[in-house]
């Protein structure tokens, strides 16, 4: 009776930690699956969570906006809601006489989110920890380290592939589902966006399991380790200050940004709805930011450009953040200021990459510091790619930056200021060492000699102590036998004090002399006291 309860206790528990995300630990050599299982697991999981939230946010606006936005039943609502999960994934659609392809980045963070935690329970459930390469010992050559990073990052491809696989099948499922007569889904983008998000999120996620996020960057060698951080670094300084100043122009022109609210009259639910697409727009603006302080600007229609050299605009879509921009015309030259931010940031950056992989070679390192320009150059192209796109036809087909001016601008501005920054700092390093780089030690004795020189001699020695003669060292007092030890009683006739220096003499020691030392006690004699000579020149024989 007790083994069957025992079995009860432990069945819910078993089956808990059989299911995906429970929380169960799954110990048990049997809950483990393969690593292609446990992907499809990981992905089907993703989609049916994120299908979730986005059809009770598209349940909300289909009851708070007119009937004829979302069709007349609950199948257009979550056909509306596979839309959105497509778009979440920069996947574009076709209507009629044009595309839309200004998606909302702030909507990637949904499936990026499931998709990384998904992936940390793949690589728990596959026990990727226990397949990853053991630590080498101490001491172990440069081929055994670089075939252990090459083993790590397989598996990290691995895992990435086998949640990006099925992560991407199924989406083709869900194009196939959000076709309707009038937006058509692109299959190609769709397919393509999921592979690369889900194929990052596995792979990150994976990268995570081998230990802190500092350790991740220990897969990669030392220049590519260095253009990354220094491309991190850039990247991210710039667009720092294009946040910066999107919140700026939100700020100065937020008497337009309220009457364009006003003037929609969305409504409660309309109006949460209408900020919370705004704020999902919020990276695409950072950006434009971006792409504005880097000098091409970007374009809210053909036609049009905003940049710092002068704006143009003609008529814009309705939506309320849009007010911020500034007004047509040249701008003030204290605006043309912000010209400045990519070189500044490229300047930290060569800094960076300096510091990170010096090379002792002069000439190399501006080469490497332009590397570090080129490679941001390359990810804002990327970025002002994605944060732009049509929306529409005619008028709207080119909203946002251009992704190549973009990109051959920054790689200019970033890489100039990288290559100088990071010779210099090269050059400062290399300088410096030299300079500061302690002298080796060629004997013991100097060290010995210059430690010991900072004491200061005591009074009666004429210098150093090793530096002595016999004729200048001081009298060793010797204990006899007759005098008393601590268990005599103690004597208050007052020491006379002999004279120091190097021709002090030994002082009698007759009985009863007034000048016999007592104030030296054999404290281990127990027997009446016996005599104890020590020879102070015994360090010099003993060699």
């Amino acid at each position: 009776m007790t083994a069957l309860f025992d079995q009860l206790r432990a069945g819910p528990r078993s089956v808990l930690n059989r299911i995906p995300f429970s929380g169960g630990t799954g110990d048990d050599d049997e809950t483990r699956r393969p690593l292609p299982v446990s992907g499809m697991l990981a992905a089907a999981w993703t989609l049916g969570v994120g299908l979730a939230v986005l059809t009770t946010l598209t349940l909300i606006g289909w009851i708070a906006a007119p009937r004829g936005a979302f069709g007349q039943g609950v199948a257009e609502v979550f056909r509306a809601a596979c839309q959105v999960w497509l778009a979440a994934h920069h996947a574009g659609f076709a209507i009629p006489g044009g595309r839309v392809g200004l998606l909302p980045l702030g909507l990637s963070v949904l499936p990026a989110a499931l998709l990384y935690r998904a992936a940390l329970w793949m690589a728990r459930d596959a026990d990727l920890r226990l397949r990853m390469p053991a630590r080498l010992p101490k001491g172990s050559t440069k081929d055994l380290a670089n075939a252990r990073r090459r083993a790590q990052l397989v598996l990290i491809a691995q895992a990435g592939v086998s949640l990006a696989a099925p992560y991407a099948m199924l989406a083709g499922v869900i194009a196939l589902v959000a076709r309707n007569e009038l937006t058509q889904p692109f299959m190609g983008e769709a397919l393509l966006s999921h592979l690369v998000l889900a194929f990052a999120a596995g792979s990150l996620a994976t990268a995570r399991t081998i230990g802190p996020w500092r350790s991740m960057l220990r897969l990669l060698p030392e220049r590519p380790r260095a253009l990354v951080a220094g491309t991190a670094v850039a990247l991210l300084t710039m667009l720092g200050a294009g946040l910066v100043l999107v919140v700026v122009a939100l700020g100065t022109s937020f008497g337009q940004v309220r009457e364009l609210s006003d003037f929609l009259a969305p409504g409660v639910i309309g109006g949460v709805l209408l900020l919370l697409v705004q704020a999902l727009y919020l990276p695409n603006l950072v950006i434009w930011g971006l792409a504005y302080l880097s000098g091409p600007g970007f374009a809210i229609g053909t036609g049009t450009l905003v940049a710092p050299t002068g704006v143009q605009l003609g008529s814009v879509p309705a939506l309320p953040v849009l007010g911020a921009l500034p007004d047509p015309g040249v701008t003030s030259p204290l605006l043309m200021s912000v010209l400045a931010v990519p070189f500044v940031a490229g300047a930290i950056a060569g800094v960076v990459v300096a510091r990170v992989a010096p090379t002792p070679q002069f000439e190399s390192a501006p080469l490497w510091g332009f590397g570090c320009g080129l490679a941001t150059g390359l990810a804002s192209g990327l970025l002002a790619a994605l944060a732009g796109g049509p929306l529409g036809g005619a008028r709207l087909s080119a909203v946002g930056p251009s992704a190549w001016e973009v990109a051959l601008s920054v790689t200019l501005e970033v890489g100039v200021a990288a290559g100088i920054s990071a010779g210099l700092a090269n050059w400062w390093s290399m300088f410096h060492g030299a300079r500061s780089a302690p002298a080796p030690v060629r004997m013991a004795d100097e060290v010995i000699a210059k430690v010991t020189g900072k004491i200061k001699p005591s009074a009666g020695l004429p210098g150093h102590w090793m530096n002595a003669t016999e004729a200048d060292t001081q009298p060793i007092p010797a204990i006899r036998d007759d005098w008393s030890d601590e268990h005599t009683p103690f004597d208050p006739t007052p020491v006379v004090p002999r004279p120091a220096g190097p021709l002090a003499t030994a002082p009698p020691h007759e009985a009863g002399d007034p000048e016999a030392r007592r104030d030296i006690v054999d404290e281990t004699d127990d027997r009446g006291g016996h005599v104890i000579y020590v020879d102070p020149y015994a360090w010099d024989r003993d060699s």
